[in-house]
């Protein structure tokens, strides 16, 4: 079980936090862009879209996948400026 956690580059990182960021990076409207999903779209909140993530897999799987592709890209980013 360890193995397999130190491999989840998501492990420890809760759904509140991911969602918490996403909207403030991108805002509700372009999150419901990226993530074509009713409760980012109409009257978009953090407790709705919560309840609503931990009910349906395939739309956490989403959330969790954008939010491992932004902090993949800011990672590179920081390297990428570490060599400059």
């Amino acid at each position: 079980m360890e193995t397999q956690q130190a491999n989840n580059p998501l492990h420890g990182i809760k759904l509140e936090m991911m969602l918490n960021h996403l909207v403030d990076f991108y805002g509700w409207e372009r999150l419901g862009e990226l993530i074509n999903i009713r409760c980012f779209n109409f009257d978009p909140s953090i407790k709705s879209s919560l309840k609503f993530l931990r009910k349906t897999p395939w739309a956490r799987t989403k959330v969790e996948e954008l939010y491992q592709r932004k902090q993949e890209r800011i990672f590179e980013k920081l390297q990428k400026a570490g060599q400059k």
